[in-house]
């Protein structure tokens, strides 16, 4: 999360930034993930919207999290539209399309290459010519 506060420090007056809290990767009634109950993460996977809302919100007080989050609805909507399971990063271009798609986390999750794609979009907008 580090490394996102750290892009978003940089580029949050130029770029509108958003988390998008999608279906709980590692719920306690499914895929459970030792590293969770270390950290004292526990989980139910939510069946309502209100559920997931307070999921989320408990995420976002759990990893300090800065960045304004969103939050899917129970039909997964954007988490289909997108691929977003369990996480990755994008970057909608100034005409509104995909400029950068990052591969699927947690290995394909690399803030490096989402700030490379913010600076080519941020350079073509000021040239007013796509890189």
């Amino acid at each position: 999360m580090a490394a996102l506060h750290h892009l978003y420090e940089l580029y949050a007056d130029r770029v509108a930034f958003f988390i998008v809290y999608i279906k709980e990767a590692h719920p306690e009634d499914g895929w459970v993930v030792t590293v969770n109950r270390h950290e004292g993460i526990s989980v139910v996977d939510p069946m309502s919207q209100q559920e997931r809302d307070d999921v989320a919100r408990s995420c976002i007080v759990h990893s300090a999290v800065r960045i304004p989050t969103l939050v899917d609805s129970m039909d997964n909507a954007v988490a289909r539209a997108y691929g977003g399971w369990p996480d990755r990063l994008y970057l909608i271009g100034g005409d509104g399309t995909i400029a950068f798609q990052g591969g699927p986390g947690p290995f394909g999750f690399l803030p490096a290459q989402l700030e490379a794609a913010i600076e080519a979009e941020l350079r073509a907008a000021a040239t007013g010519r796509p890189e």
